[in-house]
């Protein structure tokens, strides 16, 4: 998981992001990917990232079609599951999943500005 961190927060900072952008990145390449290796079956997966303007998306392409389940309060930090990709919607300027085109799966994808 180190070596997606490193690298998509490398492609960050090359981008100009800064230190903040940075770690965000990281932080959230390590929840999504961190996520499909504890609930999808299949943990093979794609990262992408895609830089448009001023704003880097950070998209993780899975073969499970259960998308997360994110209520509006935070969860308690004795939850078993959904702090992470909570903290990570709060601190990105955008979040979202969606199934993929064909249904064999999902997309859960951040953005934030450079």
């Amino acid at each position: 998981m180190e070596r997606w961190r490193a690298a998509s927060g490398s492609v960050a900072l090359r981008w100009g992001g800064g230190r903040d952008t940075v770690e965000l990145v990281r932080l959230g390449v390590s929840e999504l990917l961190g996520n499909v290796a504890k609930h999808v079956e299949n943990p093979r997966c794609y990262l992408r990232m895609a830089r448009i303007g001023a704003e880097v998306t950070v998209q993780v392409f899975d073969r499970s079609v259960r998308l997360p389940v994110l209520g509006q309060e935070a969860p308690g930090w004795d939850a078993e599951s959904g702090r992470g990709l909570w903290m990570l919607r709060e601190m990105a300027d955008g979040f979202g999943c969606e199934r993929t085109l064909r249904c064999v799966g999902k997309i859960v994808w951040f953005r934030c500005a450079l």
